[in-house]
């Protein structure tokens, strides 16, 4: 749907996210590709720069991936960050060796006049992370940084606009690593700064019209989540008179979500939205079920049917839409391929062919902090776009064990005072996702002069960037202290508090 900016080569490096993360906050455009794609492939994109991204490979090395041969006799200006330099030496003449101690952390570099560094001053911190090094430049580059452990820590050739640095301006350990960006992508690539979420809002309703045509109408699963919303603020803005969203409420949600739903894309937007009350259907389905994996395709089967259900109401549908972000499709194209599937997903996954649909993701080039930004141009609360995560089984797999209407009863009633306490106290921005489980033990407790035998709720808070990764909330004692307390004294049927202090790796965010 976006044409220009930059097409960044991936080769299986942690950082090569990282890179299109910095681009686009610069107001760069850009997108990820396999590294050893064709050129084909580049040239859709249109770019007006090409950055190589780091390795986990050796360039020399037998199964070593490369990029396609026109990368090296471009007249496009080309970044090489680590092994990127790496490959852009071994290709045309230079030497790389490996053999010395690897390097990895802060090193001091020194830095050479020369146009990739002529904004930053010598003698500043980068970040290494590397085994191999480029120990010879091709004919025409010149040496322009150097660090004590590494005599040749960048290079270039600027008739050739050609640039290699050995270090990771990336990441946010090379201090002076968003002016080395801006000198490449501004100064030698000579892009423009005009990528934000008015420029793709506007593109994203013309791709919207173009691809609906004249005839037909758009379905959307609304599930009250960021993305969703997202998708559907969109297409309301685009298409409002042919463009009709479906709400499943599957009895598993948070306390007043059907409500809030109802009241922001009916009410205030004015969709056309459709509620399916599925709460009878799910529970009954799920009585009696233990395993997660059971759970989740127990909810995805009866969740397609409903809304299979409600959709052959609607005439002249053509179109279903998804809430499809850009590192869903990085990892469904990633160099390294798919990943291995950790758990099943609750999607709408099949439903496009079942139905004979086709799919529409308005929203597939974007990050997830460009769709919480997204949501803000198009007018959504700034509560409902920074809402945390929920999963699509929703609380089927917070309640470990059996569902009943009396546990998820009890479990709304935690989650809602625990969330209000980090509202309350500002703590929910800090957190990327926090939730509570409710645990299939009891535990003996003392209330007044009684003995009691009630629940035991965990509460998890974690940080994260992308949910890839994540590491415990280190909440203060004293919050952790007063939510116990708030929760015990409101919620009648739990006598315990417990708080996750798992990451991930090696756990996941959510229990099941």
């Amino acid at each position: 749907m976006i044409k220009g900016g930059v097409a960044i080569l991936d080769f299986g490096s942690q950082y090569s996210q990282l890179i299109a993360r910095r681009v686009r906050e610069l107001g760069v455009y850009c997108e990820l590709l396999p590294g050893n794609c064709q050129w084909s492939d580049i040239e859709k994109l249109t770019p007006g720069a090409i950055i190589l991204a780091g390795s986990p490979y050796s360039v020399y090395g037998a199964d070593s991936p490369i990029p396609p041969v026109e990368v090296f006799s471009t007249e496009l200006p080309v970044l090489g960050v680590c092994y990127g330099m790496q490959l852009l030496a071994h290709n045309t003449g230079g030497k790389v060796e490996g053999g010395f101690h690897r390097e990895y952390g802060p090193a001091l570099l020194n830095t050479k006049k020369s146009q990739l560094f002529s904004e930053i001053e010598s003698g500043q911190q980068a970040w290494m992370s590397h085994g191999d090094r480029v120990t010879r430049v091709p004919s025409g580059y010149t040496i322009v940084a150097s660090t004590d452990l590494l005599p040749i820590a960048a290079m270039e050739n600027h008739s050739l606009k050609r640039y290699g640095v050995q270090f990771h301006p990336e990441v946010n350990h090379t201090v002076f690593g968003a002016k080395l960006l801006k000198q490449f992508l501004f100064d030698i690539a000579k892009l423009k700064p005009n990528w934000d979420m008015k420029y793709f809002s506007t593109q994203a309703i013309q791709f919207i019209k173009e691809e609906l045509g004249d005839k037909g109408k758009v379905i959307l699963g609304l599930s009250g989540g960021v993305d969703s919303s997202v998708v559907a603020a969109l297409l309301h803005r685009a298409v409002p008179n042919r463009f009709v969203p479906i709400f499943v409420d599957n009895g598993l949600l948070r306390a007043g979500e059907r409500q809030e739903v109802e009241k922001t894309f009916g009410e205030h937007f004015g969709m056309d939205l459709i509620t399916v009350d599925g709460e009878d259907r799910f529970l009954n389905e799920l009585a009696g079920v233990s395993d997660p994996e059971k759970k989740r395709k127990i909810i995805g089967r009866v969740f397609i049917e409903l809304f299979e259900e409600a959709a052959n109401s609607i005439p002249d549908v053509t179109h279903l839409a998804q809430g499809t972000l850009y590192p869903d499709v990085i990892e469904s194209v990633s160099f390294k391929g798919p990943s291995a599937t950790i758990k099943s997903h609750h999607n709408v996954g099949g439903l496009p062919e079942r139905m004979n649909l086709k799919l529409l993701e308005p929203l597939r080039e974007l990050f997830k902090d460009e769709v919480r930004e997204l949501g803000r141009e198009l007018g959504l609360s700034n509560l409902m776009v920074s809402r945390h995560p929920f999963p699509g089984p929703g609380l089927a797999v917070r309640i470990l064990g059996p569902i009943t209407r009396e546990d998820r009863d009890l479990l709304q009633k935690v989650d809602k005072v625990f969330i209000d306490y980090l509202l309350e106290k500002n703590l929910y921005d800090e957190i990327w996702q926090a939730f509570s489980v409710l645990l299939p033990i009891r535990t003996v407790g003392v209330m007044g002069d009684e003995r009691t035998y009630d629940r035991v709720v965990a509460l998890r808070a974690v940080t994260s960037t992308d949910g890839m990764t994540a590491d415990w909330y280190r909440m203060d004692p004293e919050h952790m202290a007063a939510v116990s307390s708030r929760i015990v004294n409101r919620v009648n049927g739990v006598s315990r508090i417990v708080y996750d202090i798992s990451s991930k790796p090696p756990g996941t965010i959510e229990w099941e």
